[in-house]
């Protein structure tokens, strides 16, 4: 039976933005350049740059970053990061993990995985993460580890991730896949399920339930979550390919 993986790959998300910090005389500048970075990205860059020059360190740098990212430009986004997570290690400042992480997160997104675990490893080892943070950034380095082709130690930071983020769909999805890959059903029914009870909505999950519902023989259960994935897939979304494909394998009623 073809199966169509859903790949665990980065989302084309904006990262999520650093923690709250103790405060800095620079830090409101820093909310008005990343307002306006995610209103007018091109205006963000400008204003970045401009800060750049008149001494706004990291925290431009990070804007810098930002806006980037609001673009979809990841490379770009995952070196302004970088160098402000250097230039913050620099200054003893602990946003530097935040900086890290949105730097693994661009790289991914960019599917440089080999960079992103760096970054990743670099967050991590601070151990300035808590909370939220430390979830989203055990998620994107279990991805990179995918990637990599490290599935038992991606499992190993995907359900470090789930005890931090467990309402995270994304998580319980890609949890799901990874067990699916590997050969572990029973996992793979039980995550997709969290899943679907978060985000049925979601055109990659109902693909991944339909791709555990044929892995086990439940051709039913497959065709129903497979036409519900290209029912909310965009008509321009390589999910109405893979769903037309992975129907085919049935015999037309």
């Amino acid at each position: 039976m073809i199966l169509f993986p859903l790949a665990l790959a980065a989302a084309a998300q904006t990262p999520t933005k650093p923690a709250a910090l103790p405060a800095d005389p620079r830090e409101a500048r820093h909310d008005r350049c990343v307002a306006t970075a995610e209103r007018d990205p091109a205006a963000g860059r400008a204003e970045a740059s401009r800060w750049q020059l008149a001494g706004g360190g990291y925290f431009a740098q990070q804007c810098l970053g930002l806006a980037y990212a609001t673009e979809g430009k990841w490379p770009a986004a995952a070196a302004a990061f970088e160098q402000a997570a250097r230039a913050a290690e620099t200054g003893r400042d602990a946003r530097a993990a935040n900086y890290w992480a949105q730097a693994g997160n661009a790289y991914l997104a960019g599917g440089d995985a080999t960079h992103a675990r760096a970054a990743l490893d670099a967050a991590l080892a601070s151990g300035q993460l808590t909370g939220f943070a430390l979830g989203e950034a055990l998620l994107d380095r279990a991805r990179a580890l995918v990637a990599g082709g490290q599935p038992a130690a991606a499992r190993v930071d995907l359900d470090a991730a789930l005890t931090h983020v467990p309402s995270d769909p994304l998580a319980w999805l890609l949890s799901a896949t990874l067990a699916r890959r590997t050969g572990d059903l029973p996992r793979a029914k039980k995550d997709i399920g969290e899943a679907l009870a978060r985000s049925a909505d979601d055109a990659n999950v109902q693909l991944e339930a339909g791709n555990i519902a044929a892995a086990g023989g439940d051709e039913a259960g497959a065709r129903k979550a497979w036409s519900e994935a290209a029912r909310l897939a965009p008509p321009d979304s390589p999910i109405r390919t893979i769903t037309t494909r992975a129907l085919a394998q049935f015999p037309s009623r």
